[in-house]
């Protein structure tokens, strides 16, 4: 007979394997917030019927999508549906448990407010631009004036060589760095390569996971990922625009490593997948979703290349695939800087146009004198506040957010800023959370 002491080890060690074993294939433990989700899910594809923007991307059951359009619910239906949701949101009461269960709530209610708030819009309603802000995103940006942005514009001045407008001049210099066309590629693989070396030393992605790139033009955006679920992306980048060398490094961690096509494969993996979380395999376009997918799109770049390692990196490595003189880049990355400084201007603007307080015009004019765009650039960034609204705000302060919920939190540490940004991607958070 074996020793007691013994024999609880044995025991431990066959119960241990056994739980593991059990572990690995049982199905998730159903919730009281399934149906919900599952109802939930149901919706955002029935406003994806009404508004082919409202879904970026879908990998849940195909017969729904396919009821979904069959039905093709109105309008009022749906937002009448919505709000029942909620009710039974409120109603729900949660045993004690994981603090992410309690996560989820919050979160399924905050993304029917959004899609009542965006089937509003859909109507004909309007809102003002911080309100609508606000409850698509939970998140509104701050205000600036316009001598804020003419200080930074007055130091541009001096520190952009040449004669002319402020904005031609920057314009040309920026010339200088543009990536030529038959380079683009070379040079935005070489990123992503780097960018995806970097973040598997610190998340361990499936090992099938993966996207493909593909050059497009005539689009709103600079880049965009098109997430197919499995965890796979097609990642399309718009080469209408010049593509300025610093960008590739930008995009290629925004929209490939660690930003989107990493979140969304952490997403499905850890809360659809494990979980069993319905509402994960859906992501609708205008939703708090999209603050925390571009707030860390933004801020992953500074994740995967802190300090300096950015400007290393491009000036070592791209710079020379691009056929650019690396001695120049520290000119370059000194002025980017300055201009980085401007990017509130945008949502500045699209405040004052979508809240009708400017013209189109006006609002040109505006972008061409304190975002120094081009007047073509200008018109361009127009149609994107028309077609996307308040969504500006999801860049430039959402990234803040991001930072500063992740550095208030990691004190600097290096490893607690990627186990910290790994959390924020992979979890039920919304932007109220980082406050």
């Amino acid at each position: 007979m074996l020793p007691i002491t013994r024999l609880r080890r044995w025991l431990g060690r066959g119960f241990a394997a056994i739980f593991l074993a059990w572990a690995a294939s049982a199905q998730p433990i159903p919730s009281a917030l399934d149906p919900i989700a599952e109802a939930y899910v149901r919706l955002v594809l029935a406003v994806g019927v009404h508004d082919p923007d409202y879904v970026d991307a879908y990998h849940g059951p195909a017969e729904w999508r396919t009821e979904a359009a069959a039905a093709r619910q109105p309008l009022e239906a749906i937002a009448r549906s919505a709000g029942e949701l909620r009710t039974r949101l409120a109603s729900v009461r949660l045993a004690m448990g994981e603090p992410i269960i309690g996560q989820r709530l919050v979160f399924l209610d905050r993304q029917l407010a959004a899609l009542e708030t965006r089937v509003e819009l859909l109507q004909g309603n309007t809102l003002p631009f911080d309100e609508e802000s606000q409850r698509l995103y939970d998140a509104v940006a701050p205000a600036y004036t316009d001598e804020h942005f003419a200080a930074i514009v007055a130091e541009l001045e001096s520190a952009i060589p040449g004669t002319g407008p402020l904005g031609e001049r920057l314009e040309a210099f920026r010339n200088q760095y543009r990536i030529p066309p038959e380079r683009v590629d070379a040079v935005f693989q070489a990123a992503i390569k780097e960018a995806r070396t970097r973040t598997l030393r610190h998340f361990p992605l499936p090992a099938d996971e993966s996207f493909t790139v593909e050059y497009v033009t005539d689009k709103p955006w600079a880049a965009y990922n098109w997430y197919q679920g499995s965890y796979r992306s097609v990642i399309q980048v718009n080469v209408t625009r010049p593509i300025l060398i610093d960008r590739a490094i930008d995009l290629a961690c925004h929209e490939g490593y660690p930003g989107h096509h990493v979140a969304n494969v952490l997403l499905e993996q850890k809360l659809y997948r494990e979980r069993g979380w319905v509402e994960f395999s859906v992501l609708p376009l205008f939703s708090p979703m999209a603050l925390i997918a571009e707030g860390t799109g933004n801020y992953g770049i500074k994740v995967a290349f802190p300090g300096d390692e950015r400007l290393a990196f491009i000036r070592d490595v791209l710079f020379p695939l691009a056929g650019l003189d690396p001695t120049k880049a520290d000119e370059y990355d000194r002025v980017d800087r300055l201009t980085n400084r401007l990017a509130g201007a945008g949502n500045e603007a699209a405040r004052r146009f979508l809240d009708g307080r400017a013209t189109a015009e006006a609002t040109a004019d505006w972008l061409v004198r304190y975002a120094l765009s081009q007047p073509e650039r200008a018109q361009q960034t127009l149609s994107f506040y028309r077609r996307y609204r308040s969504y500006v705000v999801n860049y430039g302060p959402g990234e803040q957010m991001v930072a500063d919920h992740v550095e208030r939190r990691a004190g600097g540490d290096a490893e607690k800023r990627w186990a910290i940004f790994g959390e924020l991607i992979s979890s039920p958070t919304v932007p109220s959370d980082l406050k």
